[in-house]
């Protein structure tokens, strides 16, 4: 096995069954893309610039933005790169990176939904202790905690992928490094990186998607105590817009779980749901559903629009 020659480049093929729409599949996601950098950009904007949105709730949404900027930029600008009729090589060092920061920032951003969560069941179960719960010591110790999973789960995925030889072939049969898709070129043995990862990305997907049911099935008992129609309406607007992004989050990889044999082009299609059109679909929900942040926008607006004027 040391007598092959080590791979220093991988080439990735590309999404599968999809020869010849590379023209239209750059159009489409190069909208898409540049849609979800604006977009995220306008609420981190409105977040930031705005003194009544300077709570916890709007704290760990401007977050959501930063990731929703950062995930969907790990794979989609080799994938327009060469669906652009250019190079489809990745340099070995480029290939671990893309597989580091995509597990580093969508571990992260799943346990910053969980946060996310648990700060609206605080608001609405316990609304007299808020502010003492949710301090900014507790926030930011949450956020650090959130990315701190996220880098301990990026680094074992990565390093027990990476420790294997890789020699002879080197086409990855997919539109970008994933776990998966990498370890069938290797030389060696793989099992064991193949059982860490799908134990590692199970576990803490259900740790996190069961913390999620339970902060809203005690929301939802708590709502239903509320005696007003108007107060009840009032406690489900304030995370319903949260409950549905996280919809599009996990629905994704709900999907690729139950399925129950492995198709290369649904399983693409549900990756590019997940890495490129939900950090999009957030932007959409967050912008149309919540008041405040409408409202914010409206000002910033307004005011470079007066500033340009004068």
């Amino acid at each position: 096995m040391r007598n092959h020659t080590e791979l220093h480049e991988f080439i990735l093929l590309g999404i599968p069954q999809t020869k010849g729409l590379e023209t239209v599949l750059f159009v489409i996601f190069s909208f898409i893309y540049l849609f979800t950098l604006l977009g995220n950009s306008l609420i981190l904007t409105a977040v930031v610039s705005s003194s009544t949105l300077h709570t916890p709730m709007y704290f760990f949404l401007g977050l959501l933005s930063i990731f929703d900027m950062l995930f969907p930029s790990v794979t989609c600008p080799k994938m327009l790169f060469y669906l652009s009729r250019q190079s489809h090589t990745i340099s070995y060092e480029g290939c671990a990176a893309q597989l580091f920061f995509y597990h580093f920032l969508g571990s992260a951003e799943g346990c910053l939904y969980s946060v996310m969560a648990y700060d609206r069941f605080v608001a609405i179960c316990h609304p007299l202790r808020y502010m003492l719960i949710m301090r900014p010591g507790v926030c930011v110790g949450l956020v650090v905690a959130a990315w701190l999973v996220g880098c301990l789960q990026a680094t074992i995925l990565t390093s027990f992928t990476f420790q294997l030889t890789y020699c002879g072939f080197n086409r990855v049969d997919y539109f970008f490094c994933d776990i998966p898709a990498v370890l069938p070129l290797a030389c060696a043995d793989s099992s064991l990186a193949r059982r860490v990862g799908s134990t590692n990305v199970g576990f803490l997907a259900s740790v996190l998607w069961f913390s999620v049911c339970v902060s809203y099935t005690r929301i939802g008992i708590a709502i239903l105590r509320i005696r007003s129609a108007e107060g009840r309406r009032k406690a489900f607007s304030t995370c319903s817009a949260h409950l549905t992004a996280i919809l599009c989050a996990y629905g994704p990889v709900i999907i690729i779980y139950l399925h129950p044999t492995p198709n290369p082009l649904l399983d693409a299609m549900v990756q590019i749901l997940n890495n490129i059109v939900s950090p999009m679909l957030n932007s959409l929900i967050y912008s149309l559903r919540n008041r405040e942040v409408k409202s914010s926008l409206k000002r910033v607006f307004h005011n470079v629009v007066f500033i340009s004027l004068e």
